[in-house]
């Protein structure tokens, strides 16, 4: 096995909800009435910190604060999460890692509380040793989590592989000195992801390929 720990992200990555939340945006758009976006769209300019693709969509936050509109969202996210599904075939593949000895963990800008609701929800708590998220809503970085968690781990640089589906997730894999592999049809497009100059896989069984 080339690695020994395996760090997920979850939004995008372990769970499809990239549709959910350009469906929220929409509504919240169209609202205020504003421009509607699309998936494509968003895979295309969705980035981090959140509050600058929200300056994208052309959201004032002279008129209105970023903590009402973050607010906002995350009530409607949370109150339809229930439609999101796990990648298919994800399961199997976090169980396959665990029975070859890999431990794994989680790390997210989900709201801590919120990120082990969700896990939980999906009955995955027990595959993972940690599961890290922000303190806050804001989905700023992941960078500060990610220093975090890396003291909790027993593997160092190279041993570990960060898995994503954003450039963000990259930036962070580099900070942290480990791997990455990035998955397309999540948050941003392929070409976002290539552009970065990460490895890119197409599908979830090619990353499962690519560990051994």
């Amino acid at each position: 096995m080339k690695y020994k720990h395996i760090i997920w992200d979850w939004n995008g990555t372990l769970l499809n909800d990239a549709w959910l939340c350009v469906e929220i945006l929409n509504t919240m758009l169209d609202g205020r009435k504003m421009k509607a976006t699309t998936l494509e769209q968003y895979q295309n300019h969705f980035d981090f910190p959140v509050i600058n693709y929200y300056l994208k969509l052309g959201f004032n936050f002279t008129r209105e604060e970023f903590d009402a509109v973050a607010r906002e969202y995350i009530s409607s996210y949370n109150s339809q999460f229930h439609r999101c599904s796990l990648r298919i075939g994800i399961v199997d593949i976090i169980n396959s890692l665990k029975k070859a000895g890999l431990s794994q963990s989680v790390l997210s800008a989900s709201q801590q509380t919120s990120l082990i609701d969700a896990v939980e929800r999906f009955g995955l708590k027990s595959f993972f040793e940690n599961i890290s998220g922000l303190e806050d809503y804001y989905a700023h970085s992941k960078v500060d989590a990610g220093k975090k968690l890396m003291k909790n781990l027993s593997a160092h640089g190279k041993e570990i592989l960060l898995i994503g589906d954003t450039t963000h997730d990259y930036q962070v894999a580099c900070e942290l000195g480990a791997d990455c592999l990035l998955l397309p049809a999540g948050h941003q497009s392929r070409e976002r992801l290539a552009a970065a100059g990460a490895k890119v896989c197409n599908n979830l069984n090619e990353a499962f390929e690519s560990l051994f």
